[in-house]
């Protein structure tokens, strides 16, 4: 459903309290009158709808300001997680609700001249009033919440759960069974495909792969699925998507194509790298000369250090499905290892390469990460990294003493240097 609609309910149910309420009220309980005089109740009802129109007007006119000004420091990406935030139009639609059903009501005060208020009407404008004030202080809260560092652990916490959700954790049975299904996956491709499906239609990204579906119709023929494109790729007109092989007949192209899920923009449901592309964004934009603020860049450093932990201990290699029978039936791309360390570190080696407290933070993070991961290749992969990082500093504009500061770890940035690891 649009957001915009979401209001649009509060809207009629405060136009029926205001202008239906009251009816029935005097139709059925002409005796029952509030004790308040007329005047009284016209004042309060008065007050009360003047008073919600303003309310409205100024809290969102603060929220815009407090998202514009609080997105300067992190991903644009981020903005609508927050400024599209159902909450705030719930709000809206209270707000609306209270003032349409305050005004509509101030009409039946002293109807055709009887001296009697719609007492029951008035206390459930009341309640209405006690509801908008909740929800004001929901939004404040939420406001607050677009600090920097809830901001990163938001998206922290949203990269573990898509790791947990998506990555079995390593073991050695499991990795010898993802090297067969890899093995059994060339050998498939290595044969001329049955049927290929090309995307027609604007620019769109892959938010998720429907994959119980594609086991089913892959099995249906006796084939093979193999998607060319993975979650978080923006396809464009002419793309292979995906092929069929082995099969014993075509799947229809509509069914294939209902198997994958496009949206506007990425999405973090089953892509483990959005989180990491997230982050890195924050910390990049934070090293900008406009910005200038590279603690910030060190906490993201913090959450990209632990989702590569996790990370680390995860079977990467984990696109190959099989069916209840055992028989291949789906293969789709994910990164590898040293994938993950390019998006998580690249680009913030090279925009804070003159910038002691990243270039620190950042070894630091790959030094725990070496010391930390169960899996030789990766530690390789990691040292590597090391070394790239260390040969960057010693060809840089920094002098001799911060070249030798810049090659500390620290995981603070600057004012916790570690004794070097022998």
């Amino acid at each position: 459903m649009p957001l915009w609609l979401i209001p649009l309910p509060y809207v009629a149910f405060g136009i029926i309290v205001g202008l239906v309420f009251p009816r029935i009220e005097y139709a059925y309980a002409p005796a029952f009158s509030h004790d308040v005089s007329v005047g009284s109740a016209q004042a309060y009802l008065s007050a009360v709808a003047s008073g919600m129109i303003t309310l409205t007007s100024i809290v969102f006119s603060v929220m815009f300001v407090m998202v514009q000004m609080t997105t300067a420091e992190y991903s644009k990406r981020l903005v609508m997680l927050f400024a599209g935030h159902p909450l705030g139009l719930h709000a809206l639609g209270v707000f609306s609700a209270t003032f349409m059903s305050a005004l509509g009501t101030l009409q039946f005060v002293d109807w055709h001249q009887n001296g009697k208020v719609p007492a029951l009407t008035v206390e459930f404008v009341t309640l209405l009033l006690l509801l908008s004030m909740v929800l004001l202080g929901l939004l404040i809260q939420r406001i607050a919440l677009l600090r920097i560092t809830y901001i990163l652990q938001f998206v922290g916490n949203k990269g573990r759960s898509v790791i947990a959700e998506m990555l079995p954790p390593v073991s050695e049975q499991l990795t010898t069974e993802m090297r067969a299904l890899r093995q059994e996956a060339e050998a498939v491709q290595r044969h001329a495909p049955v049927q290929r499906v090309l995307y027609d239609g604007v620019p769109l990204a892959i938010a998720k792969f429907r994959i119980d579906e594609y086991v089913k119709l892959a099995q249906s023929v006796g084939g093979t699925i193999v998607l060319y494109c993975a979650v978080g790729d923006t396809i464009a007109q002419g793309t292979e998507l995906l092929a069929v092989y082995a099969s014993n007949a075509e799947i229809p192209e509509a069914s294939l194509l209902r198997g994958i899920v496009f949206s506007p923009e990425r999405t973090f449901e089953q892509d483990p790298k959005y989180p990491l592309r997230l982050l890195v964004d924050t910390a990049i934009m934070a090293l900008s000369p406009a910005v200038n603020d590279p603690t910030t860049a060190v906490q993201a450093i913090d959450q990209i250090q632990d989702l590569l932990n996790r990370l680390g201990r995860r079977v990467l290699d984990a696109g190959y499905v099989r069916d209840a029978q055992g028989a291949l039936r789906l293969v789709y791309p994910m990164p590898t290892w040293e994938e993950y360390l390019a998006l998580a570190f690249d680009e913030i080696r090279l925009y804070g390469a003159t910038t002691l407290q990243v270039l620190r933070r950042m070894r630091s993070a790959l030094l725990d990460l070496s010391g930390s991961l169960p899996d030789r290749e990766r530690i390789a992969s990691v040292g590597k990294y090391v070394d790239h990082l260390a040969a960057m500093v010693e060809q840089s504009d920094l002098d001799q003493i911060d070249r030798a500061l810049a090659l500390r770890a620290d995981p603070q940035g600057l004012g916790h240097t570690r004794p070097p690891r022998v």
